[in-house]
């Protein structure tokens, strides 16, 4: 395979962030093939902040729509909402939401990261959860990236039905339910 020029790869690489702002650096490595540093000198002659920034610019912005949650009540970092009808939200697992003795994900934090997302998609101020129907489907037994897709595919009167999806990086369905809220006066 023919080494691309440096004006090339970086064309390349603001194409690919822009499609998709959540690639590391090592992924882009070695979908480059290049070094860690390479991309990292890349990024920084280019002005694209490192992935934390990335996603923390784009989550505040998001964020500030939520109508039903504060941002600190949010589980992950929301990436795209459209208020009342999807959004989208990730979450970085680390090492303190695995369990100790089986190096698996708590179960909450999938739980948490749907429901706190299908609640920040509602256009109302306050809600209440009537109805949960929830699958975990896969087991997280490493420190990975999920990825939650909301979307309301039914209103009725003051309730809302709420379906989420939750995949990891390889994009593997590990949790999908069905939620109904309803609006309180």
């Amino acid at each position: 395979m023919k080494k691309k020029s440096k004006a090339q790869r970086q064309k390349e690489l603001v194409e690919m962030l822009q499609a998709d702002p959540f690639y590391t650096d090592e992924e882009l490595s070695s979908l480059f093939e290049v070094s860690i540093q390479t991309i990292r000198l890349d990024r920084m002659s280019l002005n694209i902040p490192e992935l934390r920034e990335r996603v923390k610019s784009i989550a505040e912005t998001e964020s500030s729509k939520v109508k039903t949650l504060g941002i600190k009540e949010i589980t992950g970092e929301i990436i795209d909402l459209s208020v009342g009808q999807l959004g989208i939200s990730m979450l970085e697992i680390t090492e303190d939401m695995l369990y100790s003795k089986t190096n698996t994900l708590k179960d909450t934090y999938i739980f948490s990261l749907a429901d706190s997302l299908a609640m920040a998609i509602i256009d109302a101020p306050k809600v209440i959860m009537r109805f949960a129907n929830v699958k975990c489907l896969k087991l997280i037994e490493q420190k990975d990236r999920l990825i939650a897709k909301a979307e309301i595919y039914k209103k009725a009167d003051k309730k809302h039905y709420v379906k989420v999806v939750v995949n990891n990086k390889a994009q593997e369905q590990i949790f999908r339910g069905k939620f109904i809220f309803e609006e309180l006066d």
